[in-house]
């Protein structure tokens, strides 16, 4: 099997292009809960605690030069943010496997019917007994 074929009997395969619309949708979801949270959550909680947007809190080790730059300083307010990111995030993903593994169970608690052949045999050996 020459390389290319091989490339693309892998590409084909269901599991890699699932993976791969996977990772865009996580990609936007991820947007999407970031602009959630520095524009929409963050703010109040701001508010509430004074005024303060949680971004620009940091820890100055190093000052910045004159000419604005060489500053070493740990970000930790955009740390917070980030942390705020992924509980929203995991929750979300959280509220989804619930709902799939209860849909999962939902197809499992109905069994399926029994075969045609297991039926008939059902019944010669429920006849069998009876005599």
């Amino acid at each position: 099997m020459s390389m290319v074929s091989e490339f693309k009997s892998f590409v084909m395969r269901g599991n890699v292009i699932d993976l791969a619309v996977g990772v865009v949708i996580g990609a936007a979801f991820g947007k999407i809960v970031t602009s959630l949270v520095e524009q929409v959550i963050m703010p109040p909680i701001g508010m509430v605690i004074g005024g303060v947007d949680f971004s620009s809190y940091k820890w100055v080790m190093k000052a910045a030069g004159p000419d604005g730059k060489g500053e070493v300083a740990l970000q930790y307010g955009a740390f917070f943010n980030t942390l705020i990111q992924f509980a929203i995030i995991a929750f979300a993903i959280f509220l989804v496997v619930k709902l799939v593994n209860r849909l999962i169970r939902k197809q499992e608690a109905a069994p399926a019917p029994p075969a045609a052949d297991v039926v008939l045999l059902t019944e010669i050996r429920d006849l069998l007994k009876n005599r």
